[in-house]
């Protein structure tokens, strides 16, 4: 995949400096500085063994979408090494030449999710505003959060370059770009320090709380003395039964977008 550069700030071919951001969502042939900030070849120039699915060549970029693709669908439990091996046709042990083991596989599963959000959120076309800046990066972290909503939460915990960046964006890179957007907008580092973390912290409660309810998995059938229990127990609480529809309704997109809206207004104002 090709990914375009943020234009650099104070570019002379621009009136002003701007991020770029809105590229559509596309998958990583490169892991370009993964989650935690390290630069790592290409994985496609690993060297490679065809595998007897047909799948192509067996090497790191294929191992690791795979386990993106089988997290995605199965979960971050379900996950071995044993298993990955059987979905790519053979054996556990021949994965171990191209990833060393568990740990530094989900490691690659982050990388592989961040390159994504870099992809989404840092490149295209430039915008006018550091209101439209802030709206379509956030908007895009949800874009990819939801695609990848058992991957997510991983980007929170796994151990970042720089553990004192507050999650879930631990990315040097992603982080880096962002605060060069700000200060392309005339933010000086004290009020992009506010911004990140404020944003962080956004992000960080509505997409964790959005992507554990997409990830959860089917409950099993409850058999019928244990619902009629459940029942009798709800009716203990007229009021919460009584709202249960309005409840139960999803509303995480138009939460998102208010709160959005309401950190806009913050920004703006020890911006003004």
């Amino acid at each position: 995949m090709t990914c375009g550069r943020m234009r650099a700030v104070g570019d002379p071919m621009s009136s002003r400096p701007r991020p770029l951001v809105g590229a559509r969502l596309r998958r990583s042939d490169h892991a370009r500085g993964g989650a935690n900030g390290r630069h790592r070849a290409p994985m496609s120039t690993r060297a490679g063994v065809a595998t007897p699915s047909g799948r192509g060549n067996l090497g790191r970029e294929l191992i690791i979408a795979e386990a993106v693709r089988f997290i995605d669908q199965s979960g971050q439990d379900r996950l071995t090494m044993r298993r990955l091996g059987a979905e790519l046709n053979v054996e556990a042990m021949a994965l171990y030449r191209y990833v060393p083991g568990r740990e530094q596989l989900l490691d690659g599963v982050v990388e592989y999710v961040m390159n994504e959000l870099y992809d989404t959120t840092m490149t295209g076309e430039p915008t006018a505003s550091w209101h439209e800046y802030l709206q379509q990066t956030a908007r895009g972290v949800r874009t990819v959060a939801t695609a990848h909503p058992r991957i997510f939460p991983m980007v929170a915990v796994r151990p970042p370059a720089a553990p004192w960046l507050r999650p879930p964006l631990r990315s040097l890179r992603w982080v880096e770009s962002f605060l060069e957007a700000l200060a392309g907008f005339g933010f000086s580092a004290q009020q992009s320090v506010l911004v990140y973390r404020a944003f962080a912290t956004f992000l960080l409660g509505h997409l964790l709380l959005e992507t554990a309810t997409l990830a959860g998995d089917e409950e099993p059938a409850v058999e019928g003395d244990t619902a009629v229990a459940d029942a009798a127990e709800l009716s203990a609480y007229p009021r919460l039964t009584a709202l249960s529809a309005q409840l139960s309704q999803d509303a995480f997109e138009d939460e998102f977008d208010d709160a959005l809206h309401d950190l806009i207004k913050r920004v703006a104002h020890f911006h003004s």
